[in-house]
């Protein structure tokens, strides 16, 4: 059962992810859209965090659903073709700016819920 609400709430996030994706266009470079997905995910996985949840609430909606939405990966793959177009200064601020904002973020969602 719990491995069934981990894939409803993942392909959900994931989903989620694509419409950023699509419709959230990239701002002088910088990738808002996987930048948006991060923080999002982290803002919802305090929010979990901080809240009493079943387990198979923290299957679906954590694990779930914020694994799916958030992708480190794809902001790693990103680093990495801004070093090779030999935008380092761009590719410093996306990593120092999704840290700062990131973890402030998923900071908050658990003083919200704590």
């Amino acid at each position: 059962m719990t491995v069934l609400l981990v894939a409803l709430g993942g392909g959900t996030g994931a989903s989620g992810r694509y419409l950023l994706a699509r419709y959230v266009p990239a701002y002088k470079g910088f990738p808002a859209a996987t930048f948006a997905a991060n923080v999002i995910g982290c803002f919802l996985l305090g929010l979990f965090t901080g809240a009493a949840l079943s387990t198979e609430m923290a299957a679906l909606l954590a694990t779930g659903f914020c694994g799916g939405l958030s992708t480190y990966s794809t902001f790693a793959n990103e680093n990495v073709g801004m070093a090779e177009r030999r935008q380092t200064a761009l590719s410093l601020i996306y990593i120092v700016v999704s840290l700062i904002v990131g973890l402030s973020a998923a900071w908050l969602g658990i003083q919200i819920t704590d």
